[in-house]
């Protein structure tokens, strides 16, 4: 017997059933429209600006990048506006308004050469040659623990076959820095001094003398110890174009970066540069400021009560050369008003041999004239002679 076949089951057609929130928000719109007449136009666009997409994390963090770039942009060009607009060239040409006052960190980020945002800190490497006098190391550790972002390295032996330049700029890229000082002794009693910019120079050559360090000097003066200091130039290093180079340096040397981590957020010593006598003087002053009787802040305090106590150290730099390189290179400057040590004591002993030789031809002058004009021997000469 045939089997019956059963009746396929019957497809059901797919109904399109409407999320719950369009339903409720269609419902509203067609009671709006029934009880108060609102336009469906209106309606429907504000369901569309709730539909809107919002931006990705990654469109958010782009916009942010750029208003980043864009913010520190103004301020490096603010900072640089500032710092053409103000100079300070002495002590006392510090602003005393109260406009210029609430710029001090700027006019100090200017005078260092550093801008509040985009510039670079720089680390500076301090190192002598061997044989190095006990007086001039003490200088050199002077220096060391007025520069907090300096790095402090062995001695090097210039007496090798390796070159300098090459030496020093190795340990200058090992070291991650970017400014070089190094101490350079010569017989036991000429130090030069070595001022270099890496990687690719200026570099300046300097003799030092009258130094005086803060152990020898023992002056009154004191400040703490990784403050920030403000940097005076006298006006010779406006209008003089290797001054201005030398400038340039000196701020980028002895200016601390602002926020470094061994430095203190405070400005209470001066160092001073002062061009006399084709040399360059340099001081270090404490900023000194009286209690005033019923001022309860600082700014109340004027600028003329303010004194300057020396603290130390104290040395002269007579340039030599200004090369283009690190340690070397072409010669951009040379000072024409420059005598090497060798010659001062080469004249000193000439000068000795000059005057020996005028008192040995005195004397042997002398010794001739009592021989040509002798006297003549008298006749009661010989009369107390035994033989006579």
């Amino acid at each position: 017997m045939a089997k019956k076949s059963k009746p396929a089951p019957a497809k059901s057609k797919p109904t399109t059933q409407k999320p719950l929130g369009v339903a409720k928000s269609s419902a509203k719109i067609q009671k709006a429209t029934v009880t108060t007449g609102a336009p469906a136009a209106k309606a429907q666009s504000h369901i569309s600006a709730k539909a809107k997409p919002l931006l990705t994390k990654k469109q958010e963090m782009i916009a942010k990048k750029k208003q980043k770039k864009a913010a520190a942009k103004t301020a490096a060009e603010e900072a640089a506006k500032e710092r053409q607009s103000m100079r300070v060239v002495h002590v006392g040409l510090i602003p005393k308004s109260e406009t210029q006052g609430k710029a001090a960190g700027e006019l100090a980020g200017a005078l260092q050469g550093k801008a509040v945002v985009g510039f670079k800190k720089e680390k500076v490497l301090v190192l002598s040659s061997r044989g190095i006098v006990y007086r001039y190391r003490h200088l050199m550790e002077d220096i060391v623990s007025l520069l907090p972002h300096s790095k402090k390295e062995p001695k090097v032996d210039v007496a090798r076959g390796r070159l300098l330049n090459e030496a020093l700029s190795e340990l200058m890229d090992l070291r991650s820095c970017s400014l070089c000082l190094f101490f350079e002794m010569r017989k036991q009693r000429d130090l030069y001094l070595w001022l270099s910019k890496g990687p690719a120079g200026p570099s300046v050559k300097f003799l030092v003398s009258a130094v005086h360090t803060m152990e020898e000097l023992k002056l009154t003066g004191n400040h703490l110890k990784g403050s920030r200091p403000f940097l005076t130039f006298s006006p010779s290093f406006d209008r003089l174009p290797f001054l201005s180079l030398l400038k340039e340096l000196f701020i980028q040397t002895f200016a601390t970066p602002k926020g470094h981590r061994k430095s203190k957020p405070f400005y209470d010593h001066v160092l001073t540069f002062t061009y006399l006598d084709n040399r360059i003087w340099f001081r270090n002053y404490q900023m000194c400021i009286p209690g005033a009787e019923g001022a309860s802040k600082i700014d109340e305090i004027t600028m003329e009560k303010m004194s300057l106590v020396e603290v130390g150290p104290r040395f002269c730099l007579n340039p030599i050369r200004v090369f283009s390189g690190t340690f070397g290179g072409p010669t951009l400057y040379e000072n024409p008003h420059y005598i090497s040590p060798n010659k001062v004591r080469v004249n000193e002993k000439r000068k000795r041999g000059e005057e020996y030789r005028e008192k040995v031809q005195e004397r042997h002058s002398r010794e001739t004239y009592k021989v040509v004009n002798a006297l003549p021997v008298e006749d009661l000469a010989h009369v107390w002679d035994a033989d006579g």
